[in-house]
């Protein structure tokens, strides 16, 4: 066992975790909700280190709203809160989209793939799946009422006269009632771990509820509500998970503004003659603490980072490794598109390391444009570079570097009257915690200046999430010097995208499709505390 500065565990969004261990590795899946490929599965070897280790879908239905067609998007659905088990020598993946209202079953001998799809008869809400030592299989699931339902053996829904209950009714004393289950047993005892909001503190706990069967009583109450001290935000939501040496612990995540929802680790444990575990130390999350050690000289690759674009092969690497590492439509994992991509108008050049995307429709903003190409920001601050050589670009076109949410900014070139201008816009966030959808509002423009020379340029976006400051800074880089452009920004988390911060590339047209922008040497920085 090792002692480590742990927490917050992955620093970027990666929220409603599921963790499971098969043998000495551990496996977590996390919401992807709109980015695809989806529902990104993580693997670590000591629970503190975690790498990419599968998408289970490259698409999900590529419906019109899936591709962006027709004016449709899925920002704030898709795939929520997967339930990740395995049981039998397979892997099984189920979750929800908002968006098609489906319950989606994958499955797969290997975590790498290829996952079976199917679905499950009805919606199963922040659903847990639980394979008992009878053969029976059963799924809780639900928001303030609970409910426990038994399936049928080949998990295609209901069982016919199987058990069918409400278990739990959270209503009059929270703000958010009882969701997010995950269900276990334990020595023999049934458990059931959930996050709500108390009115009293008015912020995300952790609860636990234990049974004796499937057909009796559960009883408990709440193990979590610390916030470490970090703006009053909850830490919450995740499940439980077991060394081979038979120690626990919890990876739950915690609100922390723009930059998302992020993994804490805690350990728990149960007191001798007490059913319900110990969360932390009494509740409270340690900020160091012993964890396994794992493969030690282990060298994870990293969840986000810098990308050239020429992807050449590790010497180490198999084909199977090196498709693994590259499985997001060709590009390395640790980039995710803002809906399904159009592979058509992306084109690359792996020698010159150049990505090149086009536009093949008009856009009123950022968030209608197609084939955004995305990593994830971290905290607690983050910035990144690329260049963009604008030549395709045509009257009204943008291209450039984004920080993608609702409340969204960016820097980039345009062509304004044959001449190209760096612009900086912003878009405030909606009123309201949901926030009523604005995808038609053009934004505001901050500052424009006209480009001195040339077609391209280096753009660099810098964002501060310390405490939930949340701000951006844009800035182009003009004879080896950084330049801002249009001041501060205010970045901000709503429900109604759902998602924490993420860098982004990307072109669109206002007043003619068919332009189209090159993206070169990408450089990603985060900083280490």
């Amino acid at each position: 066992m090792k002692n480590d500065n742990i927490n917050p565990l992955l620093r970027m969004d990666y929220p409603d975790p599921d963790v499971i261990r098969v043998g000495d590795t551990y496996y977590m899946v996390s919401t992807t909700m709109y980015f695809m490929p989806g529902c990104e599965i993580l693997r670590s070897y000591d629970l503190r280190n975690w790498e990419h280790a599968a998408f289970v879908y490259e698409r999900l239905d590529s419906t019109p709203a899936q591709r962006m067609e027709d004016g449709k998007n899925i920002y704030g659905q898709g795939m929520w809160a997967a339930s990740l088990r395995w049981h039998e020598d397979c892997f099984y993946v189920i979750f929800v989209a908002n968006d098609t209202q489906k319950t989606y079953l994958y499955r797969s001998k290997s975590i790498e793939g290829p996952w079976e799809k199917s679905e499950i008869e009805g919606f199963y809400h922040d659903n847990s799946l639980l394979f008992d030592d009878d053969g029976r299989v059963y799924i809780v699931y639900g928001n303030r009422d609970i409910h426990l339902t038994e399936l049928e053996a080949d998990l295609s829904g209901p069982k016919k006269g199987g058990l069918d209950r409400v278990i739990l009714v959270d209503r009059d004393d929270a703000y958010l009632g009882y969701e997010g289950a995950h269900f276990y047993k334990i020595n023999g005892k049934y458990y059931i771990f959930f996050i709500h909001m108390p009115k009293a503190t008015a912020r995300r706990t952790e609860s636990c509820f234990v049974a004796d069967s499937l057909e009796g009583e559960f009883r408990g109450g709440d193990v979590c509500g610390d916030d470490r001290g970090y703006c009053g935000s909850g830490v919450a939501q995740g499940g439980i998970v077991d060394t081979p040496e038979g120690d626990w612990y919890a990876i739950l995540f915690q609100d922390s503004g723009a930059v998302g929802r992020i993994p804490i680790l805690l350990p728990v444990h149960w007191k001798e003659g007490e059913e319900i575990p110990v969360f932390g130390e009494k509740g409270r999350v340690p900020e160091s603490f012993p964890i396994p050690e794992g493969r030690p000289g282990y060298v994870y690759e990293p969840l986000a980072g810098s990308d050239d674009f020429k992807d050449v092969p590790a010497a180490a690497d198999t084909e199977e490794e090196y498709k693994r590492k590259h499985e997001s439509f060709g590009f390395k994992s640790r980039w995710q598109f803002n809906h399904e991509p159009e592979l058509k108008l992306i084109s690359r050049d792996t020698s010159a390391g150049t990505v090149r995307i086009s536009t093949d429709r008009l856009s009123k903003n950022l968030v209608q444009a197609k084939n955004i190409l995305t990593q994830r920001s971290s905290w607690p601050d983050s910035a990144a570079e690329v260049t963009v050589d604008a030549s395709g670009l045509k009257e009204g076109d943008y291209a450039g570097l984004c920080l993608l949410e609702s409340a969204y900014a960016f820097i980039a070139l345009t062509r304004r009257e044959g001449e190209l201008w760096l612009v900086m816009k912003t878009r405030k966030a909606p009123e309201g915690l949901w926030g009523e959808r604005n995808d038609e509002t053009p934004g505001d423009e901050q500052e424009a200046v006209k480009l001195k020379k040339g077609s391209s340029v280096r753009l660099r976006a810098e964002a501060d999430f310390m405490r939930m400051k949340d701000t951006a800074r844009l800035h182009y880089i003009e004879d080896g010097a950084k330049k801002p452009l249009g001041g501060e920004a205010k970045l901000v988390f709503k429900l109604d995208h759902f998602t924490g911060v993420r860098f982004g590339l990307f072109v669109f047209s206002t007043r003619e499709a068919g332009g189209s922008a090159v993206f070169s040497d990408f450089a990603y920085e985060k900083q280490e505390v």
